[in-house]
């Protein structure tokens, strides 16, 4: 399976889901970072993407996102050290590992519905990894990367954190910048109107 570019907009729609579920609860910014960096840490195992397509056309092909893309993070495993890891650091401890684990799990759901390549290529996940090998996740109605029900998907999580964004006062921007966050709020709220407080989901 060689590297899809397709793929580029797959990491922003489990952003999108992440950042949904980390507003599940009322989550203080950092809670809400380790919720949504759990819904894309997965594709960590993507990075091999990169050293792929530089040694596409050379004699000694590194093909790292072929042999390891949705096998060294999309497992148990790696659920459990991220699990682990939204413990130590939230300050919500209990509520946010909670969320992490829904943010990690829905990722996981994504690509097994909705990732298989335009070469047909189905992604399968070895989800008991590291314990045991010997059983994959797949879906047989599992539909393309640039099928229309992703690009649907992605657009209503969009529509929903504007709206998130509106109502609360903070959007996934404030994960890169917060004051570049309060700009995007007050410039989505002198459009749209502010919410009265009291209505605030």
């Amino acid at each position: 399976m060689i590297y899809d570019k397709n793929k580029i907009m797959h990491p922003f729609t489990h952003l999108l889901l992440g950042w949904t579920v980390a507003n599940a609860r009322p989550l203080e910014r950092r809670d809400r970072a380790l919720v949504t960096l759990a819904g894309v840490i997965p594709d960590v195992d993507g990075v091999g993407a990169i050293p792929e397509q530089i040694t596409l056309h050379s004699d000694r092909l590194l093909s790292w996102y072929s042999e390891y893309h949705h096998i060294l993070a999309h497992n148990v495993g790696f659920a459990v050290l991220t699990l682990i890891f939204s413990a130590i650091f939230a300050r919500r401890r209990w509520a946010t590992a909670s969320l992490a684990m829904a943010s990690f799990h829905l990722h996981l759901l994504g690509d097994l519905a909705g990732s298989r390549g335009q070469d047909g290529y189905q992604w399968p996940i070895p989800y008991l990894l590291p314990f045991w090998d010997g059983w994959q996740a797949t879906w047989e109605g599992q539909w393309q990367l640039n099928a229309w029900p992703n690009f649907v998907i992605t657009l209503i999580l969009l529509i929903f954190s504007f709206y998130l964004a509106w109502k609360r006062g903070y959007s996934p921007v404030e994960l890169i910048s917060p004051p570049a966050d309060q700009i995007f709020i007050r410039t989505l709220r002198n459009r749209l109107g502010n919410p009265r407080k009291e209505n605030i989901i």
